[in-house]
């Protein structure tokens, strides 16, 4: 894929528009290899024999794999705090992490960017 792109990180919900969608920690992993994505946002539960969101987080921490900003939308407050404060704890200073979903007007400007 060139340029950069938006991720959505969830197992059930769809996606919103403007976003490529990553179903598991492995297609999310492959991303962050592969691609500059700008927008991240995360889910914590991901289905059964999966690993959550907090695993997914120290994976991408480990191998030093993030986007320019994260958002968290699981609706696990406990999972969510976990990954912030993961996220948080080890994140490059330029990162930004946020413990709230995307906002409406961020989902705008992703919507209308043409950015897949």
């Amino acid at each position: 894929m060139e340029g950069s792109i938006h991720v959505y990180l969830d197992d059930a919900r769809r996606k919103p528009p403007g976003f490529v969608l990553a179903r598991n920690g492995k297609e999310l992993l492959q991303l962050l290899e592969e691609c500059e994505v700008e927008v991240l946002s995360m889910d914590h539960d991901l289905g059964w024999d999966q690993p959550n969101g907090l695993e997914i987080v120290q994976e991408m921490v480990r191998r030093g794999l993030y986007a320019k900003e994260i958002y968290l939308h699981s609706s696990s407050s406990m999972g969510r705090m976990n990954m912030y404060q993961h996220l948080y704890q080890y994140k490059p200073k330029e990162v930004k992490v946020y413990l709230f979903p995307v906002p409406d007007e961020v989902m705008r400007r992703i919507a209308g960017s043409g950015k897949r």
